[in-house]
């Protein structure tokens, strides 16, 4: 008889599970972003949310988490219950990078997160401030070679798409210069702008808006061929600099959370990109847009493994840690 009321207790579990699947969505759903408002993980949130919205019949709620460079709202997110209702974005830097750096994480970027669909990525832009005196990438490499130490740089803090940047920036060019954190890359352009660094190698969805607005200089794009959205950009390797690196972003949700809520997001989210008025905004960025089968939450998580394993090698033999 006991053994009969567990198992019906079970079943009604389980049951109950299937039908608040079912019925999901039924309120608000939060985005966990891992940086401040203003800068590309943020923006692609806001882009990507605001469809999804339209596709679920729910608001999309932005909750800006900083600090750490996106551990802290990483782990907010791997916290949370698995109903659906918070789900976390993030790139390169925070879902993969984060991983070798930080020796004390009390999570796994690969197991306690479940993939809900892969984002676009875009190659990154080395951008200086228009009170910098040089005119190109050469120079800026000749530059640096003699005033690195006295040249400040902006970051999103460690492990960050833009310190990943700075990263191969230094691999590339035999050069180096200040690495200053901040919360977050929107925070870092601001003083861009304004002459408080001089230097970045940010993602183009972030610069490209104030190279074009006159507001800083870019000397090259870091991928292999020029960006459709800004074809007067050189890539680095024309000016003998070869130097790929592209910052890709996804969505994950808590591990636990039933599939058919995963199916749904994931439904939601390739029909976000499938949208024409989508794709042209975020082409216009200079994003690459992933198709449908990449976007798949298996493809992802596939893709996530192979670039955790890739990351892990090029941090390790950079020394790039933090106990």
């Amino acid at each position: 008889m006991r053994r009969r009321t567990v198992l019906a207790g079970l079943s009604a579990s389980l049951a109950a599970g299937r039908a608040s699947a079912q019925a999901w969505p039924s309120k608000p759903i939060t985005i966990v972003v891992p940086f401040a408002a203003g800068g590309p993980t943020d923006l692609m949130a806001r882009i990507v949310g605001e469809r999804m919205a339209r596709e679920l019949g729910q608001q999309f709620i932005i909750d800006n988490t900083t600090g750490a460079a996106g551990t802290i709202a990483v782990g907010k997110a791997v916290r949370s219950a698995p109903d659906g209702y918070t789900i976390s974005i993030g790139h390169v830097g925070t879902h993969v990078a984060n991983g070798t750096i930080y020796k004390n994480l009390n999570y796994n970027l690969l197991t306690d997160l479940a993939p809900i669909a892969r984002l676009p990525q875009n190659p990154l832009l080395v951008v200086a401030s228009n009170q910098l005196s040089v005119k190109s990438l050469k120079e800026l490499v000749e530059y640096l070679k003699v005033n690195g130490d006295k040249v400040p740089g902006g970051t999103a803090g460690m492990g960050s798409g833009s310190h990943l940047g700075a990263l191969a920036f230094f691999a590339a060019t035999g050069t180096k210069y200040q690495l200053v954190p901040y919360r977050g890359t929107g925070p870092a352009m601001q003083d861009l702008v304004a002459n408080q660094i001089q230097v970045m190698v940010d993602q183009s969805s972030n610069s490209l808006p104030q190279v074009r607005a006159g507001k800083i200089k870019a000397f090259a794009v870091t991928a292999k061929a020029r960006s459709a959205a800004a074809p007067e950009i050189p890539t680095a390797a024309e000016a003998g600099y070869p130097m790929e690196v592209s910052i890709w972003h996804g969505l994950w949700a808590p591990r636990g959370t039933p599939p058919e809520i995963i199916a749904k997001l994931n439904a939601a989210a390739i029909a976000t990109l499938q949208d024409p008025d989508i794709r042209r905004r975020l082409e216009d960025l200079g994003q690459d847009l992933p198709t449908p089968a990449e976007m798949a939450p298996a493809a992802f998580a596939a893709f996530h493994k192979e670039e955790y394993a890739r990351w892990e090698k090029i941090l390790v033999a950079a020394n790039v840690k933090i106990e």
